[in-house]
């Protein structure tokens, strides 16, 4: 079926097209948090005329029919890159294995689909590969294909992959204790050490492979795109172009610029958002960790007693697998009763539509970088609980840096909840941080305007894949 997907795609794609259509190739990291961003940039590109064609894994294959003008290859593994193991780290390992588990038959399927185009007199103008691809990097290449990579974090986030020898080499990680995850970071402020991708002694040696190797990627390539934008990450853009010896590209907030179709990996749940549409401006908190986040049974009953006793509406995503090992989540007993007409649960929301929404005042968030940006460009305040990888660091910048929000730490406690939510949502400190992210907001808004820094960083782009 997915060559069959790969044939028809094919050829829809160059229906009506002429001769020397311009091609651009990208291969995305197949987990939602990868997959959605590099969805974006397809369409910013695609927008500019560029012809699409997307190699893709097997494991959480996209689906062609919510792309029907792009091409889809599916691109085999040989076997060594089985399916995720338990938890983060088996995710790491997982990202980690399958660049060179994909990277001979995404040689042979490259070198065809390079034949195919250059028999049409097509030209090829780049692959963008997603920067934990290294080996796809070198493939590209290799076969005289100019390659850049796509960082899907933040600015801050690839700045501490560029140190991360230097933390190592000074001993910040692994730490040794608590006291020590706290240390401030002089070299990457306002990071701690516990902001950083990954800084305990379990996993350590897996985790630092992951980051050498974007590392490695990025600079191999011939150009690195974030989505980010100037207003958010002005100073940390500075740094990553002084450090960097290839251009890079700001073309952020991508789901602004290009509100393309449909790249969830999980059924979205419409129905929500009708549901909003009874409640008051600014009345609803919305909650949701994301496509990989767990929590233990014991959070879950702490969370669901924390929202009853806030008295505050809530929209609650709760996915399967939310709760390590459950694939059905268990509420409290009452808790549905209590909450009756005020509290919504889905499996999965539309986020982006949800997050825009009048009604909706306020987002739980596990702080992955899409979610991050999406409450930024929505102008809502944040209730931070970063789980892993990059989102401690960005639940930092949310609080520390642009004030639009505050972390909920420790364990969790339905007191600790019942009072963070009040704080976000009915109490003055909440308002003064709604106020913040409206005008962070209309910063964003700047951005993307005709021209904005974004929107002269995608003209730019465009210009240097042009110009290969």
């Amino acid at each position: 079926m997915a060559e069959e997907n790969d044939k028809a795609a094919g050829s829809r794609a160059h229906d009506g097209g002429g001769p020397r259509r311009r091609h651009v190739l990208l291969f995305p990291v197949p987990y939602q948090g990868h997959v959605t961003p590099m969805f974006r940039l397809a369409g910013v590109l695609h927008s500019r005329g560029f012809a699409v064609t997307v190699f893709h894994t097997h494991f959480n294959a996209p689906d062609p029919a919510h792309h029907p003008r792009y091409r889809f290859v599916p691109v085999p593994d040989d076997g060594t890159a089985c399916a995720p193991g338990e938890g983060i780290k088996g995710v790491v390992a997982h990202v980690v294995a399958l660049g060179g588990a994909c990277e001979a038959a995404f040689r042979a399927r490259l070198s065809a689909v390079l034949e195919e185009y250059y028999s049409r007199d097509d030209a090829v103008a780049c692959l963008v590969a997603d920067a934990h691809l290294p080996e796809m990097v070198g493939v590209a290449n290799a076969l005289g294909v100019p390659a850049l990579t796509l960082r899907t974090g933040s600015a801050a986030c690839f700045a501490g992959f560029l140190a991360f020898p230097t933390f190592c080499e000074k001993g910040y990680v692994p730490v040794e204790n608590d006291a020590q995850a706290e240390m401030e970071l002089p070299e990457l402020p306002p990071y701690r050490v516990r902001d950083l991708m990954h800084y305990r002694a379990d996993g350590f040696d897996k985790a630092r492979e992951l980051l050498a190797r974007a590392v490695a990627a990025v600079k191999a390539s011939s150009g690195l795109i974030l989505n980010t934008f100037d207003a958010l990450e002005g100073r940390e853009l500075a740094g990553l172009r002084r450090d960097l010896s290839i251009p890079v590209f700001d073309v952020g907030p991508l789901h602004v610029l290009s509100p393309a179709a449909d790249s969830s990996l999980l059924r979205q749940d419409a129905s929500c958002v009708a549901w909003l549409d009874a409640w008051p401006t600014d009345s609803v908190l919305y909650v949701s960790f994301g496509s990989l986040a767990s929590m233990s049974p014991r959070d879950l009953v702490e969370t669901a007693w924390g929202l009853a006793a806030s008295g505050v509406p809530f929209l609650w995503v709760l996915r399967p697998g939310l709760v390590k090992g459950e694939q059905q989540q268990q509420l409290p007993d009452g808790f549905e009763a209590a909450t009756r007409g005020r509290g919504l649960m889905v499996d999965w929301a539309p986020q982006e539509e949800v997050l825009r929404h009048g009604a909706v005042g306020g987002f739980w968030t596990h702080n992955g970088w899409n979610s991050t940006t999406e409450s930024v460009c929505a102008g809502l305040p944040m209730l931070c609980r970063p789980s892993f990888g990059d989102q401690r660091g960005n639940a930092a910048y949310v609080e520390r840096v642009w004030r639009v929000g505050f972390e909920l730490e420790g364990e969790l406690e339905r007191g600790g909840v019942e009072a963070a939510v009040r704080r976000l949502m009915v109490e003055e400190d909440g308002a003064e941080m709604r106020a913040r992210a409206v005008e962070l907001k209309r910063a964003a808004e700047e951005c993307v305007r005709g021209d904005g820094s974004s929107c002269l960083a995608i003209e730019k782009l465009v210009a240097h894949i042009t110009s290969r």
